[in-house]
C-alpha cells in the first residue's frame, strides 16, 4: 500500500488522542487515533458523512 497523507482533525486538541484522516488510492477514507495508530479504520465518504451527522446530533454516544 502507498505512504498515506494523514491530517488531524481540526477538532482534536494539541494532546493527545487526536483523530486524523487519509484518502487512499482507491478513494476510501482511512481514520487512525493517534494513541494506536496501526490500528486504521476504513469506511467511504458517505459512511464517513453518517458517522459526522451522527456525533454532531448526538446520536453516537457509547452506552
Amino acid at each position: 500500500m502507498p505512504e498515506l497523507t494523514w491530517q488531524k482533525s481540526t477538532y482534536s486538541s494539541e494532546a493527545s488522542s487526536c483523530v486524523y484522516i487519509a484518502t487512499a488510492p482507491d478513494g476510501t477514507i482511512r481514520l487512525r487515533e493517534s494513541d494506536e495508530p496501526e490500528a486504521i479504520l476504513t469506511t467511504s465518504r458517505t459512511g464517513l458523512r453518517t458517522l459526522i451527522t451522527a456525533i454532531k446530533a448526538g446520536d453516537a454516544a457509547p452506552s
